[in-house]
């Protein structure tokens, strides 16, 4: 894992590699809550992806993990299910949601 990877380059980012095809017609809320740094939360509707610091008032889902668990996951070194299954992950709300994340974004290039 390269050091230079921190959670705000990955929230800034994220717009970028969003693949609105993907989304479809989804609308969805995916809040981030990391035990170790700053929460936000990413909205996708009408094939849009927008990030915001702080917690959403009424999220699809909520991702509870910290900073390290979060950079693996997206930067593919660590595959979201295996997280949740050792318990470095947690979901609440809509977890199947949870599942769809991985195809709306392009893989880091």
């Amino acid at each position: 894992m390269s050091s230079d990877i921190t959670v705000a380059r990955v929230i800034e980012k994220l717009p970028s590699r969003f693949q609105a095809d993907a989304a479809g017609s989804l609308n969805a809320i995916f809040q981030f809550l990391l035990e170790d740094d700053d929460d936000f939360y990413i909205s996708i509707k009408e094939q849009e992806c927008t990030t915001q610091p702080g917690e959403h008032q009424d999220p699809s889902i909520t991702l509870i993990m910290d900073s390290n668990t979060f950079i693996k996951v997206v930067t593919g070194e660590q595959d979201g299910m295996s997280a949740f299954l050792k318990g470095q992950l947690r979901a609440e709300g809509n977890v199947m949601l949870a599942t769809k994340l991985g195809k709306l974004f392009k893989n880091k290039t």
